[in-house]
């Protein structure tokens, strides 16, 4: 237990009133407020949190910090006054949990692709070293053993610092975390201390949140210039990347030592490259020696995150030679390059592509694995509704130029037709060589694809990844793209045989 007091004396406050009161717990959603909490109600992009200010009073709340002047002159409790409420949430959370983030070995990753699938692999070697850790991100929230639902890549800085306090009183001591551009935004991740920031890559996306590009990248950046977190002991950024660049350079001059990784260039290159349809081989190649890389994860994508979560690891104090050693253990996340065997003379691969970057950096994988005039690449994809419009075209073209037969469906259309989603998505088709099929029903379409499939072909199956659920309108509906393949597949297998 803290008093108001103590929490205050970290907060960028402008004006307060009241005494000190004990403070049992702070909230910022009025529903979990018990007798003795402080409530933050900050404005949000959905709703506005000061609106709920009575129905937290009423349960019990002792103290409240508002962001809106208004509020504050009218509340007859403790309370004060802050410029940025996600800003004071994260000061005050951090005081009243006692700073678990200081006390892991804490290790953040952001970029438009990769991040799920990096942390993934990062947290799986740190756990080979015998580490505890915690991992945040898309797919889970994971605290040891415990495995919870991830409601958001990034959660509030609430309860983000809740989860890291609870895996510090249980001996944990890393945490590897996705970072969303829409967190480093909004401040989510305000103040924390990152031992190890990485950046994947920047490719468009969230245009429909950052407006441009420039934005989207800025928000990126504050993961690594001190301006939202702690300057990151060590920056992990991927050269080959035209972002990576200026990132770095933004990084050294907050007084972060780079770590930089790539193909093309980098701290830590992969050379002597080997990829097949079932494992990747290169050699690790760093200023301090070199280390074979042998991984049952696929393609030229996953080399990229190999190697970042192989340098995180290493400023991590993790050994090369250990590196090497874990990386033939490692396994992909669900969703993201998920290989679905159900005894088909085909390869059938689910990932998470959304974006018209991703899209065509799978496709290219496929091609990879698909050799010239022995196979074909059938590519299942479609594009979420109430999201940027502007990158529908743009993922037609990358499917088209990297498939040979493209079946164009629906894939969170939200609250928009799935027909008009699709128009939109054709007009990047024409003029690649790919022939089309339209079959908004996603399941049908994915039964049309491997129906189509031949020996030696690929079917990758793109947009949906790990998500259990599709949302239609106002419904969210049980949906898996890998298991509706594999019944797919079935059903196929069942009427080869009669």
């Amino acid at each position: 237990m803290k008093t108001l007091d103590e929490l205050l004396a970290q907060v960028e406050m402008q004006t307060r009133r009241g005494l000190s009161v004990p403070i049992t717990a702070i909230e910022y959603d009025s529903r979990q407020v018990r007798p003795g909490a402080l409530f933050v109600a900050m404005k949000g992009g959905a709703t506005d949190g000061n609106r709920y200010i009575e129905q937290a009073i009423k349960a019990g709340a002792v103290a409240i910090a508002t962001d809106t002047p208004a509020v504050f002159e009218s509340l007859h409790l403790p309370s004060v006054q802050v410029a940025h409420g996600r800003r004071a949430l994260a000061e005050l959370c951090r005081a009243f949990y006692e700073y678990p983030d200081k006390k892991l070995g804490l290790s953040g990753v952001t970029g438009t692709n990769g991040k799920t699938t990096t942390a993934f692999l990062l947290e799986q070697i740190l756990r080979l070293q015998k580490r505890r850790t915690i991992l945040v991100g898309t797919i889970e929230y994971r605290v040891g053993d415990r495995v919870m639902p991830s409601p958001h890549t990034t959660p509030e800085s609430r309860d983000l610092l809740a989860l890291f306090a609870d895996g510090v009183s249980e001996g944990i001591t890393e945490a590897v975390m996705e970072v969303s551009s829409h967190a480093l935004d909004q401040g989510r991740v305000w103040q924390l201390a990152f031992d190890t920031a990485i950046f994947t890559n920047l490719t468009r996306d969230h245009l429909d949140y950052h407006g441009s590009m420039e934005a989207y990248f800025r928000a990126k950046q504050r993961l690594f210039d001190g301006s939202c977190t702690q300057v990151p002991t060590h920056s992990i950024i991927n050269l080959d990347d035209p972002a990576g660049a200026q990132l770095s350079s933004a990084a050294r001059q907050a007084g972060s030592k780079v770590l930089s990784y790539g193909i093309d260039a980098g701290d830590f290159r992969a050379v002597d490259i080997s990829l097949s349809a079932t494992e990747t081989r290169f050699t690790l190649q760093t200023r301090l020696g070199s280390a074979p890389i042998r991984s049952q994860l696929i393609g030229r994508i996953n080399i990229y995150n190999l190697l970042g979560a192989s340098a995180a690891a290493f400023s991590r104090n993790i050994p090369l030679a250990d590196i090497a050693i874990a990386a033939e253990k490692l396994t992909a996340p669900p969703g993201r390059l998920e290989t679905i065997h159900a005894g088909q003379n085909f390869a059938v691969i689910v990932d998470y592509a959304h974006t018209d970057d991703a899209l065509r950096n799978v496709t290219r994988l496929a091609r990879e694995i698909v050799r010239p005039g022995q196979g074909s690449v059938i590519t299942v994809f479609g594009c979420g509704g109430d999201r940027d419009t502007t990158k529908r075209p743009l993922m037609g073209k990358a499917a088209g130029e990297g498939s040979d037969l493209v079946v164009v469906t629906s894939d969170n259309p939200r609250s928009e037709n799935p027909n008009a989603i699709i128009e939109q998505i054709l007009p990047g088709l024409k003029g690649t060589a790919a022939r089309v099929i339209v079959e908004p029903e996603r399941a049908r379409a994915i039964l049309l694809a491997l129906q189509q499939a031949k020996a030696g072909d690929l079917v990758l199956i793109a947009g949906k990844g790990h998500e259990k659920t599709q949302t239609i309108g106002n419904q969210v509906l049980p949906f898996d793209d890998a298991a509706v393949a594999r019944q797919a597949l079935s059903m196929i297998a069942g009427n080869g045989a009669q």
